[in-house]
């Protein structure tokens, strides 16, 4: 693939609000009064399983997640048992038959649990749920707690891709946010990883931080690429200080709108020019990676935790606030420790809301989808694969994309739509022409800026 060259008027143009796209529609639409239908005879299919263990040791200043600060280490025993609990209930959603395909552990920092509880872990998720005969499983790391007896752990407990938060290795910016990780310590890491079977590592960076240059990050960016990763995952800081208020501690040092525009700029035009793959949004790859060979063959998909390798799976997500996506529902756990423990202790799933997919959404969600991870819909194929006719229950929609196709961001042909290489950058921007919950609205600042 070429490199990608960006213009900063392209970036400031289509820089509005808009949906992530890992659910359709977006989670601002689950309700409360959502109640999970008693689990109905389906057709097998494949999982994918996510589980959300929330413990860190310390607070990172520039985090949005949820998350537990903690340095009693007991208590990721106690969730580890919760967690049990939870997989006993929810594996009555599978149809029998259904295998794991994939595992994914996110947070918080998964590597705040012991090396025995991590392998504790991948033994439950083998006696509670029938596995593949190849699975992907995946683990989120911060280096600062890794070490050499958690990296043979994760070996021994089936994992075998890592996903390191390296952010910026700037030192100042490293210690505005609170997150000291020198590049020794990375370079262990990645040593230790490599040595325990991890087919394929991906590096986290955020650009947007405080105390953040073109200049810094630019060298963050050519002191990263000579540990070659597999992937990156390089993400828009959020500055969210009503939900984070310690966020509030550097915004007098964050940098401006022009200044983040050129940090994206700089990063997609470097990593292209250094052979990845661009794979949409966040994400970049290199071209024999699972990731880049997923989008090749349209067998890409989003999710709750970005792009996914495995397309028409059943999410089962555990632990608090996770998020499932089962037979056309969505289903999010308590966001709250003990609203999380309360219903697990009295036998019932620990869940706080959802949603149930109309028919409607489902047809949309098919659209979004294959924009967002194939960049391409054949009108003939997916009108066979949902029952539609697809030029035409879009007709309304494909007119609108003059605008689009006019600074090249889509091509319409007869036979389907395309999104070119520059529209790539702008995905979600196409995908929201899509979206009927938008129609006739203005998104507004319930949804993070689309570039």
């Amino acid at each position: 693939m070429s490199p990608i060259s960006v213009s900063l008027d392209q970036l400031r143009k289509y820089n509005v609000p808009g949906p992530r796209y890992t659910s359709y529609p977006p989670a601002t639409h689950f309700t409360e009064a959502f109640e999970p239908s008693p689990p109905t005879a389906h057709d097998p299919r494949p999982l994918s399983l996510y589980f959300h263990l929330p413990f860190c040791a310390t607070q990172c200043l520039y985090c949005g997640c949820t998350n537990i600060v903690t340095g009693d280490t007991s208590k990721s025993a106690e969730y580890l048992g919760y967690l049990e609990r939870e997989m006993k209930l929810r594996k009555a959603q599978a149809a029998e038959g259904s295998e794991v395909v994939q595992i994914q552990l996110g947070g918080g920092t998964p590597t705040f649990f012991q090396p025995e509880e991590i392998e504790q872990l991948g033994a439950l998720i083998r006696t509670h749920y029938a596995m593949a005969g190849t699975t992907e499983a995946g683990v989120e790391i911060d280096p600062r707690s890794l070490t050499p007896e958690k990296a043979k752990a994760l070996q021994r407990a089936g994992f075998n891709r890592a996903s390191l938060g390296v952010q910026d290795t700037c030192g100042k910016v490293q210690q505005t946010v609170a997150r000291i990780q020198p590049l020794d310590m990375i370079a262990d890491c990645c040593r230790w990883l490599r040595g325990n079977g991890m087919e394929s590592i991906n590096f986290d960076l955020i650009y947007g931080l405080p105390n953040q240059t073109v200049e810094s990050f630019n060298r963050t960016l050519d002191e990263v690429l000579l540990f070659s990763p597999d992937r990156f995952a390089i993400y828009s800081y959020a500055h969210i200080p009503w939900v984070k208020p310690f966020q509030k501690a550097f915004e007098d040092c964050l940098p401006d709108a022009e200044t983040k525009l050129r940090l994206l700029q700089l990063t997609i035009e470097k990593l292209t020019d250094e052979g990845y793959v661009y794979i949409g949004m966040d994400h970049f790859a290199k071209p024999d990676d699972a990731m880049a060979q997923a989008l090749a063959h349209g067998t890409l998909q989003r999710n709750f935790q970005g792009y996914s390798t495995h397309k028409g799976v059943d999410i089962h997500a555990f632990g608090m606030s996770a998020i499932s996506h089962i037979n056309g529902t969505y289903q999010q756990n308590q966001k709250e420790l003990a609203a999380y423990y309360a219903p697990l202790d009295e036998g019932c799933l620990p869940i706080l809301r959802g949603y149930a997919m109309t028919a409607e959404d489902q047809i949309r969600y098919a659209a979004i989808m294959h924009i967002m991870c194939n960049l391409f819909i054949d009108y003939a194929k997916l009108s066979n694969e949902i029952g539609i006719d697809f030029a035409d229950y879009f007709k309304a929609e494909i007119a609108s994309l003059d605008d689009l196709e006019a600074d090249g961001l889509v091509r319409r042909a007869p036979d389907g739509l395309h999104v070119t290489p520059l529209g790539r950058l702008f995905v979600r921007i196409v995908a929201m022409r899509f979206d009927a919950y938008l129609q006739g609205e203005q998104p507004k600042g319930r949804y993070s800026q689309t570039v």
